[in-house]
């Protein structure tokens, strides 16, 4: 490993972990040696690099540092390549210009040899038309937002028998099961986890209301239940309207 890639993975070890972190951890990880770890340290510091720490106590990466637009190796080129594509062929447009805007971005600081693994990569998409691209990211963003924002929605849902029903619901998590996106909540009217998907919901209604986690109601409790993706695997059957 060259000394410059050592020295950015010390800072993203310590960024991720957020706690003390001992020489003796960062060698082993780096697989170098502990004075090789004090070395490197010692240098980041004089860089100005907020490390906090001493050799024989350990280190602690400063809260809110930003790390400097830093090198990416191909395979992750082609990931975010993928991903931002994935988002293009099946997101809505807020979706869609945020993915093109991050990429743009991450090109604008690549060096040329990288940029070209953007332009040459090979691995792309299916997209559906454009009308039915429409249909199935419909109310997309409202619910990408509430999610973050965790408020509550109010819905009117056309289940797959064609039965009509209001709902209100804490949305959990967005899944996507191509070309169908399904949300997972939990449904305040049902008092258990359902799952809807989006192109079914008639109306929909962001709550000025927020919810907190809750025990047996988030979205760690969804995915442990394996009953519930069996539930989202099946209600992707049926075709869409």
């Amino acid at each position: 490993m060259r000394r410059a890639d050592r020295l950015f993975d010390i800072i993203e070890f310590l960024r991720r972990h957020k706690r003390v972190v001992t020489a003796a951890e960062l060698a082993e990880t780096m697989e170098v040696s502990v004075r090789t770890i004090y070395r490197d340290v010692a240098d980041l510091q004089a860089s100005r690099v907020p490390i906090e720490g001493e050799a024989g106590l350990g280190y602690m990466l400063r809260s809110g540092y930003e790390l400097p637009p830093l090198m990416f190796s191909e395979d992750e080129i082609e990931a975010l390549v993928f991903g931002a594509r994935m988002v293009r062929a099946w997101g809505d447009k807020s979706f869609t210009d945020a993915a093109d805007a991050a990429l743009a971005k991450i090109r604008a600081v690549l060096p040329a040899r990288l940029d070209e693994v953007v332009e040459a990569s090979r691995i792309t998409v299916s997209a559906t038309r454009t009308h039915d691209k429409a249909v199935f990211n419909k109310h997309l963003t409202p619910i990408r937002r509430a999610i973050r924002e965790r408020r509550k929605l109010e819905i009117d849902y056309l289940s797959l028998a064609d039965e009509k029903t209001s709902r209100r619901v804490r949305p959990l998590g967005l899944a996507f099961f191509g070309p169908f996106w399904m949300l997972a909540s939990w449904c305040e009217i049902r008092r258990d986890f359902r799952t809807f998907r989006i192109e079914r919901i008639a109306t929909l209604r962001v709550g000025d209301e927020t919810f907190r986690d809750e025990p047996g109601k988030t979205i760690e409790d969804f995915l442990a239940r394996p009953q519930e993706w069996k539930g989202m695997a099946q209600a992707k059957k049926k075709p869409g309207p």
